[in-house]
């Protein structure tokens, strides 16, 4: 089953896509995420804590985990707390985030539905 969508709505959408991404917010995120992919400190923090994170957690499904590696993991987790390229990526991804919950916020009042809840249970 096809459905059309009017023009006017079709419209609609796209400058509200290019007002979003013109917007201060994603701006600001795409503009960090450049920062990020172009740091190897930040790239080497994040990676160190992802695979730090992964062997605690297999350590604790066996009942392994020890004090040490909870310590080592804390420790990485205040280096990434602290690195001002990870903080940077981080609050503007949350900034981003919080005006797309106020776009859908606003249009959920305008529709008088969950808009975001609707539009996620109408895709694959």
């Amino acid at each position: 089953m096809e459905t059309s969508i009017p023009p006017q709505l079709q419209e609609a959408t796209k400058l509200l896509i290019e007002h979003l991404l013109a917007s201060e917010a994603f701006t600001q995120y795409q503009n960090a995420g450049s920062d990020m992919d172009s740091d190897q400190e930040a790239h080497a923090l994040m990676d160190q804590l992802g695979k730090s994170q992964t062997r605690v957690r297999q350590m604790q499904a066996k009942g392994e985990v020890n004090q040490a590696e909870i310590d080592s993991l804390r420790l990485l987790q205040q280096r990434v707390l602290h690195n001002p390229v990870i903080l940077d990526y981080l609050g503007s991804q949350q900034d981003a985030v919080n005006l797309l919950r106020d776009v859908n916020r606003e249009i959920s009042e305008l529709l008088g539905i969950n808009f975001a809840s609707f539009a996620n249970h109408s895709t694959c």
